[in-house]
C-alpha cells in the first residue's frame, strides 16, 4: 500500500502550501475589553451615554456636561481608553495595508498605542503650561473637554469598523481614505464648533488663539506625519 502511495506521489506532484496560523487572541481580548467598557458605561451612565452617542449630530452633550471637572470623570477616562484602542487598531490596519507591518503584530500595536498615549499626554501638558502662562486655564480646559468628547465619540464609532476590518481582511484603499476624510472633516467640524462657542473669548485673545492653533494643533500632527512617513 505504501509502495503504491509513494509511486502515486512521484508521478503526481502534489503542491503543498504552508499553513500560516495567525494568533489574534490579543486583539480579541482588547476588543472584548473595549466592548465591555462600553456596556458598563451604558449601564451605569445610561442617560449620559445616550446623549454621548448623539454627538454626531447634536451638541447637547457638550452643553449639559460642560463642567471642566468632567475631564477627569470615569466616563470620560474610560471613553478615552476606547479611543486609544480604536485609533491604534486603525493605524495598525493602515500600516499593514501598506506592508509596513503585519496585522497580527502585537509588538507594533504596543508601540503605536504607547506612542499615541505619550503624544496626547505630552500635548495636553504643554497646553496646560501655555494656558497658565497666558492666563487662560479655564478657556483651554473647556477647549480640551470638547475635543476629548468629539474624539472619544469618533473612537467609539470607529471601534466596530475596526473589528470588521480586522477579522475580514478588507484591504480596500477607498475604505481607508473615506475614514481618513471623515476624520479630517470631523476635526474641522470640532474646531468650527469651538470657535462658534467661544467666539467672544477667542476674539479678545485672537493672537494667542492663532498661536495655539499653529503650535499645538497643526505642527504636532505635521511632525507625526513626517516621522511616520520617513521611518
Amino acid at each position: 500500500m505504501s509502495y503504491f502511495f509513494c509511486y502515486f506521489c512521484s508521478m503526481n506532484i502534489i503542491p503543498l502550501s504552508e499553513r500560516i496560523l495567525v494568533n489574534k487572541d490579543w486583539a480579541t481580548v482588547l476588543f472584548v475589553l473595549a466592548i465591555a467598557v462600553v456596556a458598563l458605561n451604558k449601564t451605569i451612565f445610561s442617560i449620559r451615554f445616550n446623549e454621548f452617542i448623539k454627538l454626531g449630530y447634536s451638541d447637547k452633550y457638550n452643553k449639559v456636561y460642560k463642567d471642566t471637572n468632567n475631564l477627569l470623570s470615569w466616563f470620560t477616562i474610560s471613553m478615552f481608553v476606547i479611543q486609544l484602542i480604536s485609533f491604534s487598531f486603525f493605524i495598525l490596519l493602515l500600516l499593514s495595508y501598506f506592508n509596513y507591518t503585519k496585522v497580527d503584530n502585537y509588538i507594533t500595536y504596543i508601540q503605536i498605542i504607547t506612542f499615541l498615549f505619550v503624544f496626547i499626554l505630552s500635548k495636553f501638558l504643554i497646553e496646560k503650561i501655555i494656558a497658565t502662562v497666558i492666563n487662560s486655564e479655564s478657556l483651554v480646559d473647556k477647549f480640551n473637554l470638547i475635543k476629548v468628547n468629539y474624539r472619544a465619540f469618533l473612537g467609539f464609532v470607529l471601534l466596530p469598523i475596526n473589528i470588521v476590518m480586522y477579522y475580514n481582511f478588507w484591504p480596500i484603499k477607498e475604505v481607508f481614505f473615506i475614514i481618513l476624510s471623515v476624520f479630517v472633516l470631523y476635526n474641522l467640524f470640532t474646531y468650527y464648533f469651538l470657535v462658534k462657542t467661544f467666539q467672544k473669548s477667542i476674539l479678545s485673545k485672537l493672537f494667542y488663539f492663532i498661536l495655539y492653533l499653529c503650535t499645538l494643533e497643526i505642527v504636532p500632527y505635521y511632525f507625526m506625519y513626517y516621522w511616520v512617513t520617513k521611518n
